[in-house]
């Protein structure tokens, strides 16, 4: 029962988030067709937008590997373990078996990418293989399936699709309405205070708008590690796997700030063990929560 109303409780706070996104989103449409009585100028903005996030989109898995050197293992016999765990974990899902690729990279982490569950990708690394044993690699390939079943990939881009736009129109008032809001606030009493109102508006909301991303990835990443336990059985296999990943000194070779969010654990150990000696301005720029409070979450399951 615990493990439902976690699942259940993550789901709903993520969409929450979504909300918030839009929220802000429809203010500054708001705004800047009040200020320009021109709401053509926002449009053009969403569509740039959306389109090069949707070009993102479908070559996001290429992009990825190809920044993080994995190289996909076609032959059983090469990696026989990892096979049969992502072989019986996906057909436990119900979904298709993912590509398989390893990263000879000596940091311990995974990760899952593609569009959908179709055109899915599981990557883990050489230091993954190193130091966990079958239950534990079997805990960090469930969170890994989870986000393929979950379709996190999926709500990402929306999201991203969302931030990027506010980005961009914040982006685009502050470069460009210097050159004539003097005009047109002498046109109307209170122009004046309502530019710099604006004006603040959009120098926030982008920072707002990614707070809200990056508590997007760390809710997607709770409801990961529920999945992973609801379909092993076994939720001491991850918290075991997210203990000895976190603890583990070593350092990634191909980690990107662009992809940390993508990864089980963040590669450059910003969500190392802490837990609630973190302090509370760190864990809202994390892409993850930390280590220790996903375990005891892990742990309250059992």
């Amino acid at each position: 029962m615990v493990l439902y109303n976690q699942i259940s409780k993550n789901v709903t706070k993520t969409w929450l988030y979504v909300i918030g996104c839009a929220a802000i989103l429809f203010g500054i449409g708001w705004f800047l067709s009040y200020y320009y009585q021109d709401p053509q100028i926002l449009v053009a903005g969403a569509f740039l937008s959306f389109g090069s996030t949707m070009v993102s989109y479908w070559f996001s898995d290429k992009i990825v590997l190809g920044l993080n050197g994995a190289r996909h293992i076609a032959e059983k016999k090469d990696f026989p373990e990892l096979y049969r765990i992502v072989e019986n974990l996906a057909i436990t899902a119900g979904l298709p078996v993912p590509s398989i690729y390893v990263i000879n990279d000596p940091q311990p982490n995974a990760f899952a990418t593609g569009r959908d569950k179709n055109h899915a990708v599981v990557a883990v690394t050489a230091g993954l293989l190193e130091i966990l044993d079958k239950k534990e690699l079997e805990g960090v390939i469930a969170h890994e399936m989870s986000h393929i079943g979950n379709r996190d990939i999926l709500l990402s881009a929306v999201v991203a699709v969302v931030v990027g736009l506010i980005a961009f129109v914040s982006d685009w008032f502050i470069r460009f309405s210097r050159f004539n809001h003097r005009d047109r606030d002498n046109d109307r009493r209170g122009g004046e205070v309502m530019f710099f109102v604006g004006l603040v508006g959009m120098i926030l909301a982008p920072i707002v708008a990614t707070l809200i991303q990056l508590a997007i990835s760390r809710r997607r990443e709770f409801l990961a590690d529920a999945n992973a336990a609801l379909l092993t059985r076994y939720p001491e296999g991850l918290a075991g796997a997210l203990q000895k990943i976190s603890q583990s000194p070593r350092m990634s070779r191909y980690a990107h700030q662009a992809t940390a969010n993508m990864y089980i654990t963040d590669p450059f150990k910003s969500d190392a063990f802490g837990g609630s000696r973190t302090p509370w301005l760190l864990k809202l720029f994390s892409t993850h929560p930390p280590a220790e409070e996903r375990i005891a979450a892990l742990r309250q399951m059992m």
